[in-house]
């Protein structure tokens, strides 16, 4: 079954793609079939740049989530060394 669930979200940063790195300005996370993963659903991101142009990831729910934490846990102990805080 399609889900059809998206969540857009507008980013601040950079993806290394086909092109090279390009400024990404916003992202759309979604979980349904995935185009190449071989999986039933996925957590599919597409990052994209100004002009369209995007980097896609699909990722099991479980790769998803401990991607998730990993970010956390990366967060976390970067903004304690450094001192900064969550923009």
């Amino acid at each position: 079954m399609c889900t059809y669930i998206t969540e857009p979200v507008d980013l601040e940063g950079s993806a290394k793609g086909a092109r090279g790195w390009q400024r990404i300005e916003r992202a759309h996370v979604s979980f349904d079939h995935p185009q190449h993963a071989p999986l039933d659903h996925a957590l599919e991101i597409d990052l994209i740049d100004g002009s369209g142009a995007r980097v896609a990831v699909e990722l099991s729910a479980a790769s998803a989530r401990a991607l998730i934490g990993a970010m956390e846990r990366s967060l976390e102990r970067g903004e304690a060394e450094t001192g900064e805080g969550a923009a």
